[in-house]
Formats: structure tokens, sequence, C-alpha cells
């Protein structure tokens, strides 16, 4: 499900054995498995990714995660099973153990920042065309307002279609 919404590389980095990694790795169709890792070096995995390819999420769940989440790009904590650590590090939690809704949560975090992007546009064109048109007489200040309200109305409504995302 994640190559399908365009995640290129999954890696994954554990503490438990390198033979058990692959083995997961390729079961569930990862990119890569980096075992017998301790905190410190998931962290400088996690130093060289960034560096290699400038962005990375990291879904972890425990203590160990945590230092290496601190410095992703974006941390997701596994919520139920999850450490307090890893909780408090992360950006995103699920507050459930299913990995697989993990592209729901990618899915909606991109229909969201659309969403924003769209809202900002539709204030930010509205005020453009308000404030000259008030300040050169073409309307009054009265009708102005109206029109602002009417448009954050129309933010609000926008925002609310992310409630219908699948």
């Amino acid at each position: 499900s994640l190559k399908e919404i365009g995640i290129k590389r999954m890696i994954m980095l554990t503490g438990d054995h390198q033979n058990v990694g692959d083995a997961i790795a390729k079961q569930i169709g990862l990119t890569e498995a980096r075992g017998n890792l301790l905190p410190e070096d998931k962290v400088d995995a996690i130093k060289s990714l960034l560096v290699r390819d400038g962005k990375i999420a990291m879904v972890g769940d425990g203590v160990n995660d945590a230092p290496a989440m601190a410095l992703s790009t974006v941390s997701i904590a596994m919520g139920a099973a999850g450490s307090d650590v890893a909780l408090e590090t992360a950006d995103v939690a699920l507050m459930s153990d299913r990995i697989e809704n993990l592209p729901f949560v990618i899915g909606l975090s991109r229909a969201s920042k659309r969403v924003i992007k769209q809202n900002i546009w539709i204030s930010l064109g509205v005020v453009v065309l308000l404030v000259p048109a008030t300040i050169l007489g073409l309307t009054n200040i009265g009708l102005a307002v109206v029109f602002h309200e009417g448009s954050t109305l129309v933010v609000v409504l926008n925002a609310l279609r992310l409630l219908r995302f699948k």
C-alpha cells in the first residue's frame, strides 16, 4: 500500500538479529533491513539517510526508537503499544497498533496539506480583492465584511471535506 502511494524506499531498523530483520523485510516487501542495531546505531542510520535522501519519516514504538525518531523529518509513534518516550517524541501518534493504517495517515496528511494551501489562497484572494475595492470606493465596508465572512464559511466547508477522506 505504501508503494502504491509513492513511498519508494522502506527500511527497517531493528535491534533484532539481522536474519529476523531480513525475513520480515522480505515477507512484507521492505526495501532493506538493518539488524543488530543499538539506539545510537539507529541515530547514525537516520543521520546517513537524511544526508542521502533529505527527508525521512520514521515509525517507531519504543524507547530505543525515540532518539532516532527525534532526528527524522517526520516521526510516527505506534500508539497503543508505544512507550511514553516514543509518543512524546513523535510528530504523529497512531492510536492503534495497526501499521496498515499508515497509508491512510499519509494520504490524509497529503490531503490536509492541499486543503490548507487552497484555504490560504481563498483567504488571500478575498483580501486582495476586497481591500482595494473598499479603498477605491467600489464597494462599501458593510458589503466587504459580509463577503469576507462568507469566504470564511467557504474555507471552513472546504476543510470539512477532510472528514470524508477514505
